[in-house]
């Protein structure tokens, strides 16, 4: 079992920067694949970057050269640095955990979510 918890979201200009953070509980943080998603109002979840227990990271188009996302498995912890930010990145954003092995993107093969955290970007 893995609990995660999210934070570092906020209210922020366009044109701006954030950096999230994503904390695991347990003491098997680096056997799991992990993931950064999002879902805005009335639209579905949207993957947006994964970071493989090797450290390879993957990103969707829509946000590849903008976010960054890092691990750090002393801390148990992973990160999305997230750079020139567009009103349409306000959204809940969440992490996820699994053994994924080859399917990155794919958001049905992460077992733990996080609760969220919100960042809105006014223009």
């Amino acid at each position: 079992q893995v609990q995660l918890v999210e934070s570092g979201g906020g209210l922020v200009q366009a044109g701006g920067s954030l950096r999230l953070s994503c904390v695991a509980s347990g003491r098997t943080f680096n056997s799991y694949d992990m993931a950064w998603l999002r879902q805005a109002p009335g639209k579905g979840r949207e993957f947006l970057a994964a970071i493989s227990r090797g450290g390879d990271s993957y990103y969707a188009d829509s946000v590849k050269g903008r976010f960054t996302i890092s691990r750090d498995s002393a801390k148990n912890t992973i990160f999305l640095q997230m750079n020139i930010l567009k009103p349409e990145d306000s959204a809940d954003y969440y992490c996820a955990a699994g053994e994924v092995g080859a399917g990155l993107s794919h958001l049905l093969n992460y077992r733990f979510w996080g609760q969220g955290t919100q960042v809105t970007v006014s223009s």
